[in-house]
């Protein structure tokens, strides 16, 4: 029962991350009182807190404010992008293998990705965790854990209420494995792929986030 518990707990919080990283339009807008709703219906935690801030801020921000916010963060910095293979792989050949493998998970999970985006952007990825049978959603999201830590540092480091988002969705995964963590500082000193030279590139953090660690 427990597990089922947990299990439910995790999926709606990557259905609520899903929705809250895609761009507010007017449809995401409307719908802020009734997904601050569903966040306060959560069980308390570390990662309902996060949402909590994040629905706070999201709440209570002019609606213009919150896109101005939107594509600064996400659109403008290379660093915080939300295409999660491009950390790793840029625009190279290595990438479209990267991207027919999660196209193949989707698929073996009986959730073939529909539409024209590509599968590796995080909202995508989240709405198929939060729907996928016990364990493929975990695959996916397991895989992509240095670049998605890689995200949440550049996040803390622009002080961006976004931040909260990406500490739920790592904390609802657990904690960092050595190797993930190893892959991070690499890739964090290494700096983006040769296709994004001329390109502010990653500052080495000194200490991976912790995913206890709030704001």
């Amino acid at each position: 029962m427990a597990r089922s518990r947990r299990r439910a707990t995790a999926a709606t919080t990557y259905k609520l991350c899903s929705l809250l990283l895609q761009y507010p339009d007017d449809e995401l807008i409307a719908a802020r009182e009734e997904i601050a709703a569903a966040v306060a219906e959560l069980p308390r935690s570390a990662t309902t807190d996060a949402l909590r801030r994040f629905c706070d801020w999201w709440s209570e921000t002019d609606p213009l404010a919150v896109a101005q916010h939107y594509v600064e963060t996400f659109d403008l910095h290379k660093r915080s992008g939300l295409y999660l293979t491009f950390y790793g792989e840029g625009d190279r050949r290595e990438r479209g293998m990267a991207l027919l493998r999660l196209r193949k998970l989707y698929r073996a999970a009986g959730l073939p990705q529909e539409g024209s985006e590509l599968p590796d952007y995080l909202p995508v990825m989240l709405e198929f965790a939060a729907a996928a049978p016990p364990g493929h959603g975990d695959v996916v999201m397991r895989e992509h854990r240095a670049a998605l830590e890689l995200v949440r540092l550049s996040l803390r480091e622009r002080e961006s209420p976004y931040a909260d988002l990406l500490d739920a969705v790592c904390l609802t995964l657990g904690d960092v494995s050595a190797a993930d963590r190893a892959r991070v500082l690499k890739l964090a000193a290494a700096g983006p792929p040769r296709e994004l030279v001329g390109l502010e590139p990653f500052a080495p953090p000194e200490v991976m986030p912790a995913t206890e660690q709030r704001r």
